[in-house]
């Protein structure tokens, strides 16, 4: 065999490596930007509103709750009523 044609195919084969792992890193670095991209646009312009206002609404619930939990009074039955009917209210606002 002649030994330019070794030298060849040699050079050949590196070629052939280094460009299949050059494809994999470049894969890899896209995926990275993509994934550092979505985080800096949520961290720009916040949560979506609509988690916020479950958010909110899940505050008020607490609120609520802690109000039950340390309230000495008897009208701890109807005040947990009243939630329960919020909460129907809040269901059928998700169905629509």
């Amino acid at each position: 065999m002649h030994p330019l044609t070794i030298i060849f195919s040699f050079v050949l084969a590196a070629t052939i490596v280094s460009f299949g792992f050059a494809l994999i890193v470049q894969k890899r670095h896209i995926a990275y930007k993509e994934r550092k991209d979505a985080l800096d646009r949520e961290a720009q312009y916040g949560s979506s509103t609509v988690s916020q206002n479950k958010q909110l609404k899940l505050e008020e619930r607490v609120q609520v709750l802690e109000r039950i939990a340390t309230d000495q009074d008897h009208s701890l039955a109807l005040q947990i009523e009243a939630l329960r009917e919020v909460q129907d209210v809040d269901q059928l606002e998700e169905r629509i």
